[in-house]
């Protein structure tokens, strides 16, 4: 799945003494590669391209005041479900448009006046993204809701980097047929094909810690406790060849907490992972990571220094997103 990379370390403080939630929970573990499917909450802004007219090179959104990142919701009044909404909305405008922009916690009302292109098409000069498709892996499966878990992180617009607003999604099926190896500087990645007809469930909540919903099917493999994720040995659930999800040996370097939450730092040494992968590439965030015997957190990003090295979330994070925490609790 495309994400943004971590490049730097935080200065952040060690983690003293975790203690596990009041419950006992059982998850089915996941670690097969799954097709991602999203569409958004409006039409996002990911860019600008300028309008070739007969005066000249002109871009009326980003002059009106739109800003790479918002989020459109109406136009003319009306709601803008996708792309081809907005674009028939531009073609029918006499004069000026009145977009309605969401803009983080703002929503803002913009006229913008398409400017006709040298081929007679009324355009706003906007890179338009409604949808986003990709490849990650299933951290979880909670066999008595049938809640799921993915990714470790959320899904965000590859070109802006924010957090894509969700409408509705699904994870289908899908098998990793090659891998392009990490190396210093150059993050790797999983070659997947997602299998659209072969729909596993509907995503419903895309959050920084993940993206989650409901399962049609039993999803995942063995079932494990939840634990804590400590420094030491562990290992993570990933599959970076067909539809084999398999474990490797890793090493938690560290784990600390921040503003997000608890995370961890950690480093692949199974020789197999190396040797196929370089350690850890784009397609594997949200491999679930083992430990004692207990699931406790899912790889996230990379680092670009090193490939062999990467971050992780504490699952009770992902729990807590994913709202089984305080359904347990309730």
């Amino acid at each position: 799945m495309k994400k943004a990379i971590v490049t730097g370390l935080w200065s952040l403080a060690l983690l003293g003494g975790l203690t596990l939630p009041a419950y006992a929970q059982e998850l089915l573990v996941g670690g097969q590669a799954v097709g991602i499917q999203i569409s958004t909450e409006g039409v996002l802004v990911a860019g600008f391209c300028p309008v070739e007219t007969a005066a000249g090179s002109v871009c009326p959104a980003e002059d009106a005041g739109v800003k790479e990142g918002d989020l459109i919701i109406r136009a003319a009044g009306s709601p803008v479900p996708d792309a081809n909404t907005l674009v028939e909305a531009v073609e029918k405008a006499e004069g000026s448009l009145s977009l309605g922009v969401r803009r983080g916690a703002q929503e803002l009302n913009i006229a913008v006046t398409p400017a006709v292109g040298e081929d007679g098409q009324p355009m706003l000069g906007i890179l338009l993204r409604d949808g986003l498709s990709g490849i990650g892996t299933l951290t979880f499966c909670d066999p008595e809701s049938g809640i799921f878990g993915a990714l470790g992180h959320s899904v965000n617009d590859g070109r802006s980097g924010l957090t894509v607003p969700l409408r509705e999604g699904s994870i289908t099926d899908a098998q990793i047929v090659s891998v392009r190896p990490g190396t210093s500087g150059k993050p790797g990645e999983l070659d997947g094909v997602a299998d659209v007809g072969h729909v596993l469930g509907s995503i419903e909540r895309n959050t920084d810690e993940g993206i989650f919903g409901t399962a049609f099917d039993s999803l995942g493999g063995r079932r494990l406790e939840v634990g804590v994720i400590t420094a030491g040995p562990a290992s993570i659930v990933s599959t970076v060849e067909g539809h084999e999800a398999r474990e490797y040996a890793v090493e938690v370097n560290r784990v600390y907490r921040d503003s997000g939450g608890t995370h961890a730092m950690l480093s692949v040494t199974d020789p197999v992972l190396l040797a196929r992968t370089g350690g850890i590439v784009q397609g594997m965030s949200g491999s679930p990571i083992i430990q004692d015997g207990r699931l406790v957190g899912a790889v996230t990003h990379v680092f670009v220094s090193d490939s062999a090295r990467g971050y992780a979330v504490s699952i009770q994070d992902m729990l807590r997103a994913a709202g089984i925490i305080q359904a347990q609790a309730a």
